[in-house]
């Protein structure tokens, strides 16, 4: 959307039009924009209104029933945080102290609209033009923020006022393509770490991919996953860190919020051993953040294979960092032993998760041809650097 669309969406006119349309579907999209044609209303206008429909029946993922009265840009709302994952941004802001908050790359506006909505003052910042209007509109009921068009690293903090920062670098090209640099980010990871020493309270988004060796020695790094999705990297400095530097990781379930973490050191190794009576899968966040062996710990645990992130043990001992299975039978990878196998017990319907292999799990399950009624689940992995094939049920 260029700024013409915009301002054709926010007049009176277009802003009626939005409200009015039908939840977005695909299959009716172009019949409707041809009966809007032919009532005589702008094409340019119509083309924007359609794409806010369909952006905010995407953003409902993120963002829930809150979509219905925001705008987006595609870009925008494919960096922006989820609502839950920002109100945890804007809880560790005020457990700081922090009394103002200077978004210096607010995209959409969508961590402002957290900071503003716990009662921290705002001053949200986009480089992008159309970007601080969408976050304008995103932002109207919360008098605590304001939004400004320019350059968040510009800013002058220490006459705004401000003692705490935040910031999401754009991870992506014009093109619309990842970037995987941090030094390519917009604005610079450099340049934006460069800020601690002027607001110790800084907090940055960085996608959950960056190696360990890239992070700072003086931030606590969390990985975050959502409904084991994993979402982000947040890096917190200073008052944002009260626990002191390390890695962590937060597990987001239906059933609530959960932390795992670990000093910069963190627990020895576990052992390699045999598969036991369960298998635990740890969260992708405890993988990103290196946490593994905490879980193990938890568990009374050991690796199935040194380079593999599934833990195994003798006992039951569910957590919420890690999914627990029951291990019904093991066995040597292989087609034809396998597919005999899960016939033998009328499988047809195979839930198939894998690490550590190079099996294409669509492709096996066309290959074992199965037919029968019953279900089950594998796992394909490395046990002790050989290929086993581990029969579960979830517990």
């Amino acid at each position: 959307m260029d700024a013409a669309g915009l301002t054709k969406l926010l007049s009176p006119t277009g802003w009626a039009l939005l409200s009015a349309l039908p939840p977005y579907d695909e299959r009716r999209a172009m019949a409707l924009s041809e009966r809007l044609r032919r009532e005589g209303l702008d094409p340019e206008l119509i083309a924007a209104a359609l794409t806010q429909s369909r952006l905010r029946a995407k953003a409902h993922a993120k963002f829930g029933d809150f979509a219905e009265g925001m705008l987006f840009t595609p870009a925008g709302l494919e960096q922006a945080t989820r609502l839950t994952v920002a109100a945890h941004h804007a809880r560790r802001y005020t457990a700081a102290g922090v009394s103002k908050v200077a978004d210096l790359t607010c995209g959409v506006g969508a961590d402002s609209m957290a900071f503003a909505g716990v009662g921290l003052d705002v001053l949200a910042v986009d480089l992008d033009e159309v970007s601080a209007s969408v976050a304008t509109v995103n932002l109207r009921h919360f008098p605590e923020a304001e939004v400004r068009h320019g350059d968040g690293l510009a800013v002058d903090l220490e006459a705004e006022g401000v003692d705490g920062v935040y910031a999401d670098p754009a991870r992506r090209t014009s093109s619309g393509s990842r970037v995987f640099d941090p030094a390519a980010y917009e604005p610079s990871l450099d340049a934006v770490l460069g800020l601690r020493a002027r607001v110790p309270a800084l907090g940055l988004k960085l996608g959950p991919g960056v190696p360990h060796s890239a992070l700072p020695d003086d931030a606590e790094a969390q990985w975050v996953s959502v409904d084991g999705d994993v979402v982000e990297l947040g890096l917190w400095f200073g008052p944002l860190a009260p626990d002191g530097p390390g890695r962590s990781a937060l597990v987001l379930r239906p059933d609530g919020a959960h932390v795992l973490r670990s000093g910069v050191d963190g627990p020895a190794a576990p052992p390699v051993g045999p598969v036991g009576g369960y298998l635990y899968e740890p969260d992708g966040a405890v993988i990103r953040a290196g946490l593994v062996a905490d879980v193990a710990t938890a568990v009374q645990g050991r690796l199935v294979d040194r380079t593999i992130a599934y833990v195994t043990s003798d006992v039951l001992r569910p957590t919420p960092t890690a999914t627990a299975y029951r291990v019904l039978d093991t066995l040597p990878f292989g087609l034809k032993r396998l597919r005999t196998y899960l016939r033998e017990r009328d499988v047809g319907r195979l839930t198939i998760k894998k690490r550590g292999t190079a099996v294409v799990p669509e492709q096996l399950r066309a290959q074992l041809s199965l037919r029968g009624s019953a279900e089950s689940t594998i796992i394909l992995t490395r046990v002790d650097g050989r290929q086993q094939v581990l029969v579960v049920e979830p517990v």
